[in-house]
């Protein structure tokens, strides 16, 4: 297993060694953006890379959203493609340092980057960064979990033992409309952080998936 660390990321960016970055948002997440009423919700994207769902947001009006990765270059590159981007909303920085409330934070293709041993500081994180009844969505990848990785895998009863203890299990399940490289290797889910207080009403039914 490589030494997933800062200097690991940042390498990769620039040897253009990104095989995660499709160009786009994936149509899982852009359904479910799509169905967002509450344009005002504070939103975190972590482990972000380019982070076109970020892009996809800010051209849909939803203004209230961060950006955290562990490397520079691809919060540099959403500058780009996004001049007006405030910077106090690009964090470079490491995520599990992060501190922050938010009603809704995006899961792609950062939870399986991670070292597999740091799956229960990140189910942690992600708890404590989610204001009661916020939520986690995004994709989660769906194959045996070895140690040839990044991108590591897992399974519906790894992540519902994961997760469970802390948040309610929405959704999870396979992605219907993953990109083709994708389909049949990604679970689409909403899982709820567990607290008090009424359910936000910018979340709805099933996101498409």
């Amino acid at each position: 297993m490589n030494n997933l660390d800062k200097e690991y990321w940042e390498n990769r960016y620039k040897e253009k060694q990104t095989g995660w970055n499709i160009g786009y948002i994936s149509t899982p997440i852009k359904t479910y953006v799509d169905q967002i009423k509450d344009k005002s919700i504070k939103i975190l994207i972590p482990g972000a890379g380019n982070s076109y769902e970020a892009e996809y947001f800010w051209q849909n009006g939803f203004k209230n959203i961060n950006v955290l990765d562990i490397a520079k270059q691809p919060l540099e590159n959403l500058k780009k493609r996004i001049p007006k981007f405030p910077n106090n909303q690009l964090i470079h920085g490491n995520f599990f340092n992060h501190k922050g409330s938010y009603d809704l934070i995006i899961e792609q293709t950062f939870f399986c980057a991670l070292s597999p041993n740091l799956r229960k500081s990140y189910a942690d994180t992600i708890s404590d960064l989610l204001n009661p009844n916020g939520k986690i969505v995004g994709l989660l990848f769906n194959f045996e979990l070895t140690d040839s990785g990044p991108p590591f895998g897992g399974n519906t009863n790894e992540y519902i033992k994961l997760f469970g203890s802390q948040f309610n299990i929405n959704i999870l399940k396979p992605s219907i409309n993953s990109i083709k490289e994708r389909q049949g290797k990604e679970l689409f889910f909403i899982f709820e952080k567990k607290g008090n207080g009424v359910n936000q009403k910018y979340h709805t039914k099933s996101q498409g998936n």
